[in-house]
């Protein structure tokens, strides 16, 4: 059967949610409000402005923004004609871009206006870039060598790009956050996101009269492709922020009556103590996403409190997976606290030991999916994709268990375990129990090496303000509640932790930092 009749890729999504919510509103961003209809006009014009600037199937295009709404523009431009989008993540320096780039082999550099001044300068560091195109949200002095993506979008046609695009090619190749190693780049199809927006839908419950807000990074899988993305497939709006920013995110639920919401915890924590927060009403807000980590129980009790009855999805993945793999539902939150869920609706997952046999209930192993959500490979790197993809499963690095109801547990990264003494602890366990003690606002348990004990429990707290915090009473604390091995040796007390623009705590840079 001719492809032609036979797809299902991000361009056809774009104009069959043209076709059936029209003038319905799809994207807020500032004082820019776009339809359905709009948007798939401005996906098209994209498209030929693409195509106009040489760029072909399979042509890499590296997109270089915070938020707007020229990330799904260029999103689903770029898919129309067969292009991948390349997303850079905002907080890497120039060399970490320019490894990006290279490695990507990326034709096109698109960068915002506000970004610009990063990469001044450094444009021989770019070797394969032949085209430079500048968002301009704010600043419109072009810089030379430069073409203006609003104003030259604007001047294309919308017609629509008649390029034969299989749901097999790739859209999209984000690099892996490199939070344990050099990134690599996910390959991620058509088939594999589009498969990832449907158990999105279905475990996560969106529905077309939602109003989702996106503040967190949109270079981010979660972000784009757990939410906005499959947001637009049904229908619903979406506003988008610029930055994610806690007084901002408050203000905008009011403001536009937000339904849905994603945050990791560490946002959920500092919008709860946001000084403003009361000063709002979000009464609106009834379904809440969270991911990067475990939220703690007591946040999950203050979140219902505050937001009067919550329903909150906890989302467990990666990259590799585009990146949903398991869910916790709503109705799971307190009856199991720390569990990732179960596996979503078009995904099955495992425990593998070392030798590729599945490990019993209760014991851990190593967390392993087959499912459509899955990368192709790893660009350029068929030594980490056979890997990845031992024993005909894809490994995720990641350690858990499964209890008796099929819920799963992800008790810490495969190379991230500590093993003090002989004995393996889980940091999450230790943080859960740390969560409980008053005067903590975020913490992060690490492992450091210790002459005795080879590795030992670190904890590293930051206080909740006007809290003071000690060694020995967090220590008293944890053992009232843990077996001893199992307890800090060491407490660090900090003003913050470092996090990576999702919200991940960054483990292996506080190890750096107090090994040094």
């Amino acid at each position: 059967m001719s492809n032609i009749i036979n797809r299902d890729t991000i361009g056809d999504m774009a104009r069959r949610a043209a076709t059936k919510y029209g003038d319905k509103t799809a994207i807020i961003f500032r004082d820019v409000t776009l339809s359905f209809y709009d948007l798939e006009r401005e996906a098209r014009r994209f498209a030929n402005l693409m195509t106009r600037y040489g760029i072909q199937k399979g042509d890499r295009v590296a997109v270089y923004a915070y938020n707007s709404h020229y990330y799904p523009i260029s999103m689903m431009g770029l898919a129309k004609i067969g292009a991948i989008q390349v997303p850079i993540n905002y907080m890497l320096n120039v060399e970490e871009i320019a490894f990006i780039i290279g490695h990507s082999g990326s034709r096109m550099f698109i960068v915002e206006d506000s970004l610009y001044p990063m990469i001044a300068g450094c444009r021989d560091k770019f070797s394969s870039v032949e085209k430079w195109g500048f968002i301009p949200l704010e600043n419109h002095d072009l810089p030379e060598g430069f073409f203006n993506v609003i104003t030259e979008t604007a001047k294309m046609p919308y017609d629509e790009p008649q390029v034969e695009v299989s749901a097999e090619d790739i859209v999209q190749i984000p690099y892996t956050s490199g939070t344990e190693a050099k990134p690599k780049g996910a390959m991620l199809s058509h088939r594999a996101l589009m498969s990832q927006y449907h158990s999105c839908i279905f475990d996560g419950q969106y529905e077309t009269d939602d109003v989702s807000l996106h503040a967190l990074p949109l270079f981010h899988c979660a972000q784009l492709h757990c939410f906005l993305m499959p947001y637009l497939y049904i229908g619903a709006t979406n506003v988008i922020m610029h930055k994610a920013d806690p007084a901002e995110m408050i203000r905008l639920i009011e403001k536009y009556q937000i339904t849905h919401m994603f945050a990791p915890p560490t946002v959920w924590i500092g919008i709860l103590n946001h000084p403003r927060f009361k000063n709002y009403n979000h009464a609106s807000l009834r379904k809440a996403a969270y991911g990067a980590s475990i939220m703690p129980v007591e946040i999950i009790k203050q979140l219902s409190v505050a937001f009067h009855g919550l329903k909150l999805w906890n989302y467990y993945g990666q990259t590799e997976m585009g990146p949903v793999a398991t869910i916790l539902k709503p109705e799971d939150q307190l009856l199991k606290p720390g569990s990732a869920g179960k596996p979503v609706l078009n995904v099955e997952t495992r425990l593998m030991d070392d030798d590729g046999k599945f490990v019993p209930v209760g014991d851990v192993g190593e967390i392993v999916h087959r499912s459509g959500h899955v990368m192709t490979g790893y660009l350029n790197d068929p030594e980490k994709t056979g890997e990845a993809f031992q024993f005909g499963w894809f490994h995720s690095g990641d350690l858990g268990r499964f209890d008796s109801d099929g819920y799963l547990y992800v008790v810490d990264r495969k190379k991230d375990m500590i093993k003090t003494g002989g004995e393996n602890v889980a940091s999450r366990e230790v943080e859960e129990v740390l969560y409980q003690y008053p005067g903590i606002e975020e913490v992060a348990v690490i492992g450091l090496p210790d002459p005795k004990w080879i590795e030992i429990v670190a904890v590293v707290a930051v206080p909740k303000k006007d809290a003071t915090l000690s060694e020995k009473d967090i220590i008293a604390h944890c053992k009232q509640h843990l077996a001893g091995f199992k307890c800090p040796k060491k407490v660090f007390i900090v003003d913050k932790l470092p996090k990576n623009p999702s919200g991940k705590i960054l483990k292996r840079e506080l190890k750096a930092q107090l090994n040094g």
